[in-house]
């Protein structure tokens, strides 16, 4: 008989949502073991809204950074700044904040091993043995073959994650956009126009022909990065044009990074019996903003909560919850957004058109609430109204840009 501990979860992967998941899971007394291959950080322009640092107690000394505005920039190079007003946005470094979300699961009571995952096995016992390449630290090599036994399992590994492709009906069926940037130093002489406290997002096809390149705030260091679901599109030499229209091409580069995205949420996240997903493994990036990391600390969230239940009741059928909320949530969001992506950045005409739009003193204000906020917001009926008719006159080609 195999007498190795049996965890009541094991959650494979450490990113934003496996932390979260390990962590909220820990507190409820679970025996959690999280596993995490370490060593390995997203490309992220690092935004976290007011929402998540409030509802997931991030303390301020985690921000490096307070964008206080936002600058869009048009294909001729049009600028359109929007303030934020009566608050901010966190910027975070993902090396150091994703580390921190794991040593606050750590504390809580959850085990942290360092290994990549290579399979599951599921036990005539009903108990899953999760089998992986563990490692004494983050540093690349083959690794030592180990495994655990778990009654639970939450998917946290990302994109392409080997969990879904194993465990969950048509997972492999999935499209990606690709995202590469590069952490550079802020230089000490600043270029023209260089603001630490504004995020500059670039709608221009030669930096993306179907999302967009931005450069964000770290404090002493700056996000620059790209994305494009064309996989024949040079994202490096994107970035390195964007570098050069910023006056940062001279600027230390820190370290570059490259990943891909999911495009939409998965059409199902659990197998119906001990496994569930969250985070970029369930497919939730949103659509148009590429924002991920409230989304995945709230699917992280919702694992957990589906997974408490289970343990506690036995009901399979609490699995769905997970994904059945997210989608209640931000389902309506998703497609949005997805809609507008696919509309308004296939070309530079109505990129131009798009960031014209975004002059609107309504459309700043709804588009921020909803951000900050993450939700729609349905307070104001005539300013919804309001923009239904610019946006309708841009469209047909009314409106001036």
């Amino acid at each position: 008989m195999d007498q190795r501990e049996i965890y009541d979860v094991v959650v494979i992967g450490g990113g934003p949502a496996g932390a979260t998941a390990a962590h909220e899971l820990a507190l409820k007394g679970r025996s959690v073991l999280l596993l995490d291959r370490a060593g390995r950080i997203k490309p992220c322009g690092g935004a976290i809204p007011p929402r998540l640092i409030k509802d997931y107690a991030i303390p301020d000394s985690l921000l490096v950074a307070r964008a206080t505005s936002a600058r869009m920039v048009s294909p001729k190079t049009a600028n359109v700044d929007i303030p934020i007003e009566g608050g901010f946005v966190g910027m975070v470094d993902r090396d150091q904040f994703d580390e921190w979300l794991r040593e606050r699961a750590a504390s809580a009571g959850a085990h942290r091993r360092i290994g990549s995952f290579e399979r599951l096995e599921h036990g005539a016992d009903g108990i899953n043995t999760i089998h992986f390449k563990a490692r004494e630290d983050h540093r690349r090599g083959e690794g030592t073959p180990d495994s655990v036994r778990a009654r639970t399992i939450i998917g946290a590994d990302g994109a392409k994650s080997g969990v879904a492709r194993q465990a969950i009906p048509g997972a492999k069926d999935v499209n990606y956009v690709f995202a590469y940037h590069e952490i550079v130093a802020a230089p000490e002489v600043k270029p023209a126009d260089y603001d630490g406290t504004r995020c500059d997002v670039w709608y221009q096809g030669r930096l993306s022909p179907d999302f967009y390149g931005w450069v964000f705030p770290h404090g002493d260091t700056l996000s620059i990065g790209t994305g494009s679901a064309d996989k024949g599109f040079s994202l490096r030499g994107a970035v390195g044009d964007l570098r050069a229209a910023t006056g940062l091409t001279g600027a230390k580069t820190l370290r570059r990074e490259g990943a891909p995205l999911p495009m939409k949420p998965l059409k199902k996240w659990d197998n119906g019996r001990d496994v569930v997903l969250a985070g970029d493994a369930a497919g939730v990036v949103a659509p148009a903003s590429g924002e991920g990391i409230y989304y995945a600390m709230y699917g992280g969230s919702l694992a957990a909560e589906a997974i408490e239940t289970l343990l506690a009741t036995g009901n399979v059928t609490s699995l769905a919850m997970a994904r059945k909320r997210f989608m209640k949530a931000h389902g309506t969001v998703f497609l949005v957004l997805g809609i507008m992506q696919r509309f308004w950045y296939s070309s530079d005409k109505r990129r131009e058109r798009f960031v014209s739009i975004c002059k609107d003193k309504d459309v700043q204000q709804l588009t921020f609430e909803s951000y900050m906020n993450k939700e729609l917001v349905r307070k104001k009926p005539m300013a919804h109204v309001r923009i239904f008719f610019k946006d309708m006159a841009h469209l047909l080609g009314f409106a001036r840009v």
